[in-house]
């Protein structure tokens, strides 16, 4: 058994939160990221403390007895390497609510949108065994284009895929968007949940992006794509000579790579 902030999950979630504040995506305490442990993470927890249940309406039933590594509410993501005691923990999901295993010291808690972080891995779980990791961060150029674009799935995916080649490789199931809501409660959960159905992006517009993935590294590197295409499409969507990927250039990458695009986006 060895202190929970020494397991690896907790230490690469960690030092994601200083990448992502470093790239200017997650301000003072904006993000948030879930990860659910393996059987053999698991394990590995020194129960160091004695366990603290909080009450929570509707759990998923696919979420019940499941552990997940989670940042906490208002934490700083400059800081949470340095302060993970304080800034992430384990909670362990029960029938009626959850409870914290390690971490979260000085009292303090999940994050504000824990709702929709359970049901965004109850709808990927629903979708792929393997799902692992819920990634939000305020990814700069993707809320950007959110205000000068359309807020619709198939034309926003269509706009992001020409900017890019690798892009219809990388998220070939395209991207959800959801209109502005309010953030934390249940109802932007749900309609989270709902896009995940579908894909593994989803982007709230004039607020931010969330990704799913088997790994940290995973849900990130899909983040870094969609916003990298992003980038290019601010800078050049009122300047260019060019109209971009066309649909039969990328019919020919998915060709190559073997990939099947989302229907109804090329037409």
């Amino acid at each position: 058994m060895i202190k929970y902030t020494k397991i690896t999950a907790v230490k690469e979630l960690a030092d994601l939160t200083y990448t992502m504040w470093q790239m200017g995506w997650d301000e003072k305490n904006g993000g948030n990221i879930s990860y659910i442990l393996s059987q053999e993470e698991i394990k590995e927890i020194y129960k160091e403390q004695k366990p603290q249940f909080i009450e929570l309406k509707n759990i998923p039933n696919n979420l019940v007895g499941r552990y997940l590594i989670i940042t906490a509410s208002g934490s700083n993501f400059r800081l949470v390497k340095d302060t993970i005691e304080t800034t992430i923990g384990i909670i362990k999901i029960e029938q009626e609510g959850y409870t914290i295993i390690a971490g979260f010291e000085n009292n303090n808690k999940p994050t504000s949108e824990i709702y929709m972080h359970l049901l965004a891995h109850s709808a990927r779980l629903e979708i792929d065994p393997a799902h692992r990791v819920i990634v939000h961060n305020h990814a700069t150029e993707i809320s950007e284009m959110t205000f000068v674009h359309e807020l619709d799935d198939k034309t926003l995916t269509r706009s992001l895929w020409g900017m890019v080649t690798e892009c219809i490789i990388v998220f070939p199931d395209g991207v959800g968007v959801l209109p502005w809501m309010v953030c934390g409660n249940e109802e932007i959960g749900k309609a989270t949940a709902e896009k995940l159905k579908d894909c593994r992006i989803v982007i709230w517009a004039h607020h931010g992006i969330l990704a799913s993935g088997s790994s940290l590294n995973d849900a990130f590197g899909l983040i870094e794509t969609v916003n990298k295409a992003a980038k290019i499409y601010m800078n050049t969507f009122d300047k260019r000579i060019t109209k971009g990927i066309t649909n039969q250039q990328l019919l020919e990458v998915c060709d190559f790579f073997e990939v099947t695009p989302k229907s109804g986006i090329i037409e």
